[in-house]
C-alpha cells in the first residue's frame, strides 16, 4: 500500500509536466517546429530537463514500472527532437549524393579492386584465348553481340560503329531504356547474390568480362580496335564502373557472411548490407546515365576523338567525385 501510495504521489506532483511535454513533441511531429509557440519553444528545454529527472527518480525508488515505461517513452522521444538531425527528403536526397554515397564508395575501395579484377582478368582472359583461335569466340558467344562475329566482313564490323544521326529516329529511347533495364538487372543480380560468400558474384562479373574481351578481340583482330574503344568507352565507363561498383557491393556482404568476426552471420550480413545497399543504389543511377550515353551519345557521336574526350571527361569525373575527400557539410 505503500509502494502504491509512493506512485501516486509521485505521479501527481510532476503528470502535468510530462503531458505538456507530450503535447509539445506530439504537435511538432504532425505539424513541424514551425507549429510550436514561443511559449512551447522555452519550455521545451525546461520540460525535457525535467523529464530525464523524474525517470531518473522513478529508476531509483523502484516505482511503478508502467511510470518508468512511460517516462523511457516520452525522453527517447523528447531527445530525438531536441537533439535529433531534422531534414526533409531533399536534403536526405543531396546529403546521399554530396556524403553517403561518395564516402561510403571509398571505404570499399578492397571489395572494388576484386570486383574489378573479377571484371577485367575474365575479359583479358577471353581476349587472348581468341586472339589465340577464335574459334574460342563461339564458346563464349551470346546473343548481344549480333552479327558482329568472326563471320562478319570488316566493311560490316565498322559501319557498326558509326550510325547515321537521321536513321536513328524514335528508336534511341527505346534503345536506352532496354539497355538500362538490362544492365541494372546485371548490378542487381551481383549484388542481390552476394550473400552466398560472393561466388556467384564473382562469376557473374568475370561472365560479363568475357563477354567484352571475346566482343574486343573480334574487332581487334580486324584492325578496329581503337574506333571500338571510343565506341564502348564514351558510355562503358560509367557502365562498367558502375557494374564493377555492385559486384563490390555483392563481395561486402559475401566477405561479412564468410568472415563474420565476433558476431553472428546474419548480424555481420545486416551490418555489411547497409553500405553494400547505398553502392547498389548508386549503381543503379550510374547505369540510367550510362544508357542515355549509350542510347543517344553513342549514336548520334560519330567522331571517335569526341568520344574520347566524353569518355576522358566521365573517368575523370567519376574518380574524383568518389576518390577526392571532402568536408562534411553536417553541423557538429
Amino acid at each position: 500500500m505503500t509502494e502504491l501510495l509512493k506512485s501516486y504521489r509521485f505521479r501527481e506532483e510532476r503528470e502535468a509536466n510530462w503531458h505538456k511535454l507530450d503535447q509539445i513533441i506530439n504537435k511538432a511531429e504532425k505539424s513541424g517546429v514551425k507549429a510550436l509557440s514561443d511559449e512551447d519553444m522555452l519550455a521545451l528545454p525546461r520540460l525535457y530537463r525535467q523529464a530525464v529527472s523524474s525517470l531518473t527518480l522513478a529508476r531509483s525508488i523502484s516505482l511503478d514500472q508502467n511510470v518508468v515505461s512511460y517516462l523511457e517513452t516520452l525522453c527517447t522521444k523528447s531527445y530525438l527532437f531536441v537533439y535529433g538531425t531534422r531534414s526533409n527528403f531533399g536534403e536526405r536526397i543531396a546529403h546521399f549524393f554530396a556524403h553517403d554515397w561518395p564516402e561510403t564508395v571509398r571505404a570499399a575501395w578492397k571489395p572494388t579492386l576484386l570486383s574489378a579484377g573479377c571484371m577485367f582478368g575474365g575479359a583479358l582472359l577471353a581476349f587472348i584465348l581468341c586472339m589465340i583461335d577464335m574459334d574460342w569466340f563461339w564458346t563464349f558467344n551470346s546473343s548481344i553481340t549480333g552479327d558482329r562475329t568472326p563471320d562478319a566482313t570488316t566493311a560490316y564490323l565498322e559501319s557498326t560503329l558509326y550510325s547515321d544521326a537521321t536513321d536513328a529516329g524514335g528508336m534511341l529511347s527505346a534503345f536506352s531504356a532496354e539497355l538500362f533495364s538490362n544492365n541494372s538487372g546485371v548490378a542487381l543480380f551481383s549484388f542481390a547474390l552476394g550473400f552466398m560468400f560472393g561466388v556467384p558474384t564473382a562469376l557473374l562479373i568475370i561472365y560479363n568480362g568475357v563477354l567484352l574481351g571475346a566482343f574486343y578481340a573480334v574487332f581487334w583482330s580486324r584492325g578496329l580496335g581503337y574506333e571500338l574503344t571510343g565506341w564502348l568507352l564514351i558510355h562503358g565507363v560509367t557502365e562498367l564502373f558502375a557494374i564493377i561498383l555492385a559486384g563490390a557491393a555483392g563481395f561486402m556482404i559475401g566477405g561479412s557472411v564468410a568472415f563474420p568476426g565476433q558476431k553472428s552471420r546474419m548480424a555481420s550480413a545486416q551490418a555489411a548490407g547497409r553500405s553494400a545497399a547505398t553502392i547498389a543504389i548508386g549503381a543503379v543511377i550510374m547505369l540510367f546515365f550510362a544508357a542515355l550515353l549509350e542510347g543517344f551519345g553513342r549514336q548520334l557521336i560519330n567522331n571517335d576523338e569526341v568520344r574520347y574526350g566524353i569518355a576522358v571527361t566521365s573517368l575523370v569525373l567519376w574518380m574524383g567525385y568518389f576518390y577526392l575527400p571532402r568536408s562534411d557539410g553536417r553541423a557538429r
